[in-house]
């Protein structure tokens, strides 16, 4: 049986979550409360015992609507197969295009089984930050709202959540260590580890003023010698540079759409 979850389902999918994943106690009931809603959580039930549970939280690509599937947990990969068609059967009724998810590489033979295909790749590179006291920026001064409008303005083809359940994913991230630096040209979102910054998303007007973000958050940090980057696979900053890497996977619900220019990132329940 495949149903919407009720409330007093919540102890239970909370002890599937725990017993697929390793993530902290408080968190599963974040992600389906907060980051999805209980209207976008799904289960699949046999004898009146929980077999797998997939959340799906609206978002929008190229203006059309769409949604995210996170937090798939399952006992059976037979009850999770089935639950996904059965989602993405309602989800289409609720008229969705798409729906797009980031399995991790456990999943991603699953999901492609279910009839998501390759999108969003990503490039990474690395690079050295030089020291300038003249790179200036703002930190952790960018709100959840702000953010959303900021990744419009620099990338429109962007997977996007709303200013809500994006306060749920940088409440996460801050959870986590994150920094935003952030000028008029572009923003970064990074982690700092001994000499090192991860930045999980960078965007800007062009290389030079994603090279200031980058040194402006070395003098910030202080021992700081390079920089690790994650950006769109055809993202134009630093073009030609860096090695690709697979991230999501999209399950088109009417007629498909070029996806050369789209972009996903920062999504919860990966």
């Amino acid at each position: 049986m495949f149903r919407l979850m009720e409330p007093s389902d919540l102890a239970a999918m909370q002890e599937l979550w725990a017993a697929c994943r390793s993530d902290p106690a408080d968190y599963a009931e974040k992600v389906i409360r907060r980051f999805a809603g209980e209207e976008n959580a799904w289960l699949a039930e046999e004898n009146g015992r929980l077999q797998a549970l997939v959340l799906s939280a609206p978002v929008t690509l190229q203006g059309r609507p769409g949604y995210d599937l996170c937090g798939l947990c399952s006992r059976d990969e037979g009850a999770a197969a089935g639950l996904l068609d059965y989602v993405s059967a309602q989800l289409a009724g609720r008229g969705a295009a798409f729906l797009v998810a980031a399995p991790g590489a456990d999943q991603a033979a699953f999901y492609a089984a279910c009839g998501f295909g390759r999108a969003f790749g990503l490039r990474c590179l690395t690079r050295e930050v030089r020291r300038n006291l003249w790179s200036q920026a703002e930190f952790d001064a960018v709100t959840a709202k702000k953010l959303c409008e900021l990744r419009r303005r620099f990338c429109p083809g962007c997977v996007e959540l709303d200013a809500g359940r994006m306060a749920v994913v940088l409440g996460d991230l801050y959870a986590r260590g994150i920094t935003i630096v952030s000028s008029e040209h572009g923003y970064g979102l990074y982690f700092r580890r001994e000499d090192t910054l991860y930045f999980i998303e960078l965007m800007a007007d062009d290389d030079r003023a994603a090279e200031v973000l980058m040194e402006a958050a070395r003098q910030k940090e202080v021992v700081v010698e390079k920089a690790v980057v994650t950006v769109g696979a055809n993202q134009p900053l630093f073009y030609g540079e860096g090695t690709r890497q697979e991230y999501g996977m999209i399950r088109f619900l009417a007629a498909p759409f070029d996806l050369s220019e789209s972009y996903m990132r920062l999504m919860l329940a990966e």
